[in-house]
C-alpha cells in the first residue's frame, strides 16, 4: 500500500496534468529518494512513516544540500526541487498543510549547454544505416530469417525518417497510430509532452519509408485499426523505446557516429537544419511543439556557433 498522500498526488499529476507515466515515476522517484535523506523515512516500506507536516523550510535547504554532496548535476537538483515544490504545493491545495516549504526555496541557476546535433551528412548516413545494417546481417548470416531483417530494416528507417522529418521525439514517434497518419496531406498527428496536440509534416523520403514499412507490416497480419500502434515488434505490439534504442546504438556503430547520439540528437539536427536553411523562429517553435518561444531559440546559438566555426576557418582575416 503506497503512501496515501503520494498516491493521491501521482494520480492528480495523470488525471488532471495529463502527466505521462515516465514524468509521474520521476516525480515519484523524487519525493521517495527526500523522505529517505531528509525525514530518514523509507515509504516504500512503511508507507505511513513520513510525516510531511514535520517538513519545514530547513529540510527543504538540508535537501539541496545533500544533493549537492552527492555531486548531481545542476539539471538534476532543479528537477528534485521542482519535483518537491510541486507536490508541498499539491499537499497545500488539499488543506494538509498550511505552506509550502519549497515555495521560496532558490534553485539552482540552469546550466546553458548547446544541444549537440549531426550535421546533414552525418545525419543522411544514419537514416541509410538500418537498411545497411540488416543487408549485411542478411549476408552474413547473423539474422534470424531474411523476413525478419527486411521488417526491421523497414521499420526502423521509417522510424528514423518520421522522427527527423517532423522534429518528433522517440516517445512521441513510437507512440503514433494508424489513424494518426494522413498520406493525403503528408502529415501525422502528434501527442506530446501533456497529451498536446501537434501536426508533423512528412517529406518525401519519410513517406516513401512510412510505405514501404506499412505495406510490410501489413502482410504480417498486424492490426490496421486506427488505433492500433504503427510501430510494432515481431509480435505485433508497440515497439519500446529501450528496443529500439538497442538498434539505434547498432546503427550509430553501422554510419560510423559517436557512440554517444541518441534518436533526440536527430531532434535538435531538425531543428537547427531549419533554422540554418531560413525557416523562422516561430514556426520551428511550432513543429517542435515548444511551449514557449524561449525553448526553441537555444538553437539559435547552434546556428550561430557554426556559423562562426565557419568564419574562423575561412575568412582571411578572421584571424
Amino acid at each position: 500500500m503506497p503512501n496515501k498522500e503520494l498516491d493521491n498526488f501521482l494520480k492528480y499529476l495523470q488525471n488532471e496534468r495529463q502527466a505521462s507515466v515516465h514524468t509521474t515515476e520521476s516525480y515519484r522517484m523524487d519525493i521517495e529518494q527526500f523522505a529517505k535523506m531528509v525525514l530518514k523515512k523509507d515509504i516504500v516500506e512503511n508507507p505511513d512513516s513520513a510525516n510531511w507536516t514535520a517538513v519545514s523550510v530547513f529540510s527543504a535547504r538540508m535537501f539541496v544540500l545533500e544533493l549537492q554532496k552527492e555531486e548531481l548535476t545542476k539539471t538534476s537538483i532543479i528537477r528534485k526541487i521542482s519535483s518537491m515544490r510541486s507536490f508541498f504545493r499539491f499537499l497545500v491545495r488539499e488543506g494538509k498543510l498550511q505552506q509550502n516549504p519549497f515555495a521560496g526555496l532558490t534553485s539552482p541557476k540552469r546550466e546553458k549547454r548547446l544541444p549537440k546535433y549531426m550535421s546533414v551528412a552525418e545525419t543522411g548516413k544514419l537514416l541509410d544505416a538500418p537498411a545497411k545494417y540488416w543487408q549485411d546481417a542478411k549476408e552474413n548470416k547473423t539474422s534470424k530469417d531474411d523476413d525478419s531483417a527486411n521488417f526491421a530494416a523497414a521499420r526502423d528507417s521509417a522510424i528514423l525518417e518520421v522522427i527527423y522529418s517532423g522534429g518528433l521525439r522517440i516517445s512521441e514517434a513510437l507512440g503514433l497510430n494508424i489513424g494518426n497518419i494522413d498520406f493525403v496531406n503528408d502529415i501525422i498527428k502528434v501527442k506530446g509532452k501533456g497529451k498536446k496536440e501537434r501536426i508533423a509534416a512528412l517529406g518525401k523520403p519519410a513517406v516513401s519509408a512510412l510505405s514501404k514499412y506499412l505495406k510490410i507490416r501489413d502482410i504480417r497480419n498486424s492490426s490496421s485499426n486506427p488505433s492500433s500502434p504503427v510501430f510494432v515488434n515481431k509480435d505485433g505490439t508497440r515497439i519500446t523505446s529501450r528496443s529500439f534504442q538497442r538498434n539505434f546504438k547498432l546503427y550509430l556503430s553501422t554510419a560510423g557516429l559517436p557512440p554517444d547520439m541518441t534518436p533526440h540528437k536527430l531532434r535538435h539536427s531538425f531543428a537547427t537544419h531549419m533554422l540554418d536553411a531560413g525557416a523562422d523562429m516561430r514556426s520551428v517553435q511550432e513543429l517542435l511543439g515548444h511551449a514557449n518561444l524561449s525553448t526553441t531559440q537555444i538553437y539559435t546559438h547552434v546556428s550561430a556557433e557554426r556559423l562562426k566555426t565557419v568564419y574562423l576557418k575561412a575568412h582571411p582575416r578572421a584571424k
